[in-house]
C-alpha cells in the first residue's frame, strides 16, 4: 500500500481508504448486511495496509459506528478513524441537516460512545447548514479539538466560500466530496481552494456508486431498498447511456490488464498526491481488487485515452436527486 499525507497534519494515511457505509446502509436491503463478512473485510483491510476507515453517525443510524467499534476494540492503534455528524432522521424516514454547536457536541459524544473510543482522528461536518454560519459550526468543532475528543477537522460537500470561512476559524485537514470519473464537480474552484489551503480531498463514491466498475449491467437487478434506485444516473434511459461509457472504459482496462474499478481508482490517484479515494465495499474480494489499484501506474497517454472516452460519452443524469443536490456545494 502507498501512503499520502493528510493535509498539513503530517499524518500518513493509506492512498486508498475504506468507506464503510455500505456495510450497514444504503446499498442493498437488510439481508445484504452480513456482520461477519464485514468484520473479515475490515480485518483484511488492515492486513493490506489500509489504515484509513470512514464512517458516519447516519450510516444505519449509528449501526455502522457500532460495527467498527468491534475492530477498534483490538486494532485502534492501526486505524486512522474518520466519522461525520449532522444528519438527523425524522419519524417518516426523511432527514435534515443540523450543524448547530449544541447538536454537534451531542453528536460527538454519541459517536464516541458507539465507537467506544476516547478520540476521533478526523471529524467531519457531513454537510454545511444553511441556517447556521459555518464559522459557528467549525468554532464548536474546534472546541472538541481543545477538549481532546477530536484530533483534526473536516468538511463534506462544502463550497469554496464555506471552505475559506471554515479554515479561517480552525485549520481544516480535509474536504470529503464525491469525485470519480463520472462526478468531477470539485474540479475547478473547489479543488483550487483546497490546494491553496493545503487540504486533502477525500473522494467518496470514487467508483460512481458501483457504476464505473462494470459490475452493474442492469439497474433493475438492484434490490428494492437500494439507495441507488433514487439516483437519476441509475434510472431508465440514463443508465443505458452511462453503460456505454462504462463499456468503453472496461475495454480499455482490459487492454491494460486491470479491472475497470482499478482503472477508476488509479485515475483518481493520478490527479494529485492530495487525492485520497475511499471506495466502499463489504466483501473481501472487492477490497483486494481496490487495494491493488494503488500499484497501478497510468502514463500521460493512458490519461488522455480516458479523457477521450469520457468526452465521447456525456454522463446522463445528476449524481443525486433534486432534494439531495440542495445539500451539496453550500
Amino acid at each position: 500500500m502507498q501512503y499520502r499525507k493528510l493535509g498539513k497534519t503530517g499524518e500518513s494515511i493509506s492512498a486508498i481508504g475504506l468507506g464503510c457505509m455500505g456495510m450497514s446502509f444504503a446499498y442493498g436491503n437488510a439481508t445484504d448486511f452480513n456482520e461477519a463478512e464485514s468484520l473479515n473485510t475490515l480485518e483484511l483491510a488492515l492486513e493490506l495496509g489500509i489504515n484509513f476507515l470512514d464512517t458516519a453517525d447516519m450510516y444505519g443510524q449509528g449501526a455502522n459506528e457500532i460495527l467498527l467499534s468491534k475492530i477498534l476494540a483490538t486494532k485502534r492503534d492501526k486505524i486512522f478513524l474518520a466519522t461525520k455528524f449532522g444528519f438527523k432522521f425524522k419519524e417518516d424516514g426523511s432527514y435534515f441537516f443540523d450543524g448547530s454547536p449544541k447538536y454537534l457536541k451531542q453528536a460527538c459524544e454519541a459517536s464516541l460512545k458507539r465507537l467506544k473510543v476516547d478520540v476521533i482522528d478526523l471529524y467531519y461536518a457531513h454537510r454545511v447548514d444553511e441556517n447556521v454560519p459555518i464559522e459557528d459550526t467549525v468554532g464548536a468543532m474546534a472546541e472538541l479539538v481543545k477538549e481532546g475528543k477530536v484530533r483534526y477537522l473536516g468538511l463534506s460537500e462544502a463550497s469554496a466560500a464555506s471552505i475559506r470561512k471554515a479554515n479561517a476559524v480552525h485549520p481544516i485537514a480535509a474536504l470529503q466530496s464525491e469525485y470519480s470519473l463520472f462526478t468531477r464537480d470539485v474540479e475547478g474552484e473547489i479543488l483550487k481552494t483546497t490546494r491553496e489551503l493545503g487540504m486533502s480531498l477525500v473522494a467518496y463514491s470514487p467508483l460512481g456508486r458501483g457504476l464505473t466498475t462494470g459490475a452493474i449491467t442492469d439497474a433493475a437487478t438492484l434490490s428494492n431498498d437500494d439507495f441507488r434506485r433514487t439516483l437519476p444516473r441509475f434510472q431508465e434511459g440514463n443508465f443505458e447511456q452511462n453503460l456505454q461509457t462504462v463499456t468503453a472504459l472496461e475495454n480499455f482496462a482490459k487492454e491494460k490488464g486491470i479491472t475497470t474499478a482499478q482503472l477508476s481508482l488509479a485515475w483518481l490517484l493520478a490527479q494529485g498526491e492530495d487525492i485520497v479515494p475511499i471506495p466502499g465495499t463489504k466483501r473481501r474480494k472487492y477490497l483486494q481488487e481496490n487495494a491493488a489499484a494503488a500499484d497501478v501506474q497510468l502514463n500521460s497517454a493512458d490519461l488522455e485515452k480516458i479523457d477521450a472516452i469520457l468526452k465521447a460519452g456525456t454522463v446522463a443524469g445528476a449524481r443525486y436527486s433534486e432534494g439531495a443536490l440542495k445539500l451539496v456545494n453550500r
